[in-house]
């Protein structure tokens, strides 16, 4: 692989200091959820997340352990999950798509959670650069990005961590994509948006937690009563990252 740090894809939206993205891997494959199903994406996975929820299934992104960070190269080589990750500049991360030979158009910015970190830069370069830009968030924290960004919230309700769903994370969202087990979870959800001004093109998903059986009837049967939509984890079906 080339060197990511080259210099015709540095930063130059502004005079502020480079933002350091922290990452636990980059990776090109197909959107499984919500809005974006089946769009071939690159997903770029931010390391770090203290929202604690029970059920992740990404826990090796929730810590930044400083003795595992490795180069660009040895994380992108990485065959197995791993706690291991790399630091980058918008532009190299940049410079690191286009190196991998990626053919996908649609950037996903997911965790961990990203929006621990500010990423007007990185959203901003790809927009410049021909990609859309989606993030995936759990609306806990405030979100610095580019406005053509899409946000997709995910929203976490009484995780661990103990943060708050942001109000005004629910009301800039294009789309909520909700997990759900039972009616509890579904009942959160209402009280949550109830005082929330959403976007009229705001598109409300629910997903059930680990396809089980009783959540995903649950879903169906609350997305036909109330229009929503269903998102189910398509890439766990057919078995692809």
């Amino acid at each position: 692989m080339n060197s990511i740090d080259t210099q015709s894809d540095r930063m130059h939206i502004s005079s502020e200091p480079e933002t350091l993205y922290k990452i636990n891997e980059v990776f090109q494959s197909i959107q499984g959820e919500g809005a974006h199903t089946g769009v071939p994406s690159i997903f770029i996975r931010l390391q770090g997340c203290p929202v604690g929820c029970s059920w992740c299934d990404t826990k090796h992104t929730w810590d930044i352990p400083p003795q595992l960070e490795q180069s660009p190269a040895e994380v992108m080589a990485k065959t197995k999950e791993s706690e291991h990750w790399f630091k980058a500049t918008a532009g190299q991360l940049l410079a690191l798509v286009r190196n991998e030979g990626y053919t996908a158009k649609h950037i996903i910015l997911t965790g961990g959670e990203p929006c621990i970190y500010n990423l007007t830069q990185v959203t901003s370069l790809f927009i410049e650069n021909g990609f859309t830009v989606q993030i995936e968030t759990s609306g806990t924290f405030a979100l610095k990005a580019h406005p053509d960004t899409w946000v997709t919230v995910s929203p976490k309700i009484n995780m661990r961590g103990g943060y708050e769903v942001r109000e005004e994370l629910l009301a800039g969202a294009d789309e909520i994509k909700h997990p759900i087990a039972m009616e509890k979870h579904i009942e959160e959800l209402d009280e949550l948006i109830e005082p929330v001004n959403l976007k009229p093109s705001c598109l409300i998903y629910l997903q059930p937690i680990s396809q089980q059986a009783r959540a995903t009837d649950l879903a169906v049967e609350t997305c036909i009563k109330r229009n929503w939509r269903l998102s189910l984890q398509t890439h766990k079906f057919i078995g692809i990252e």
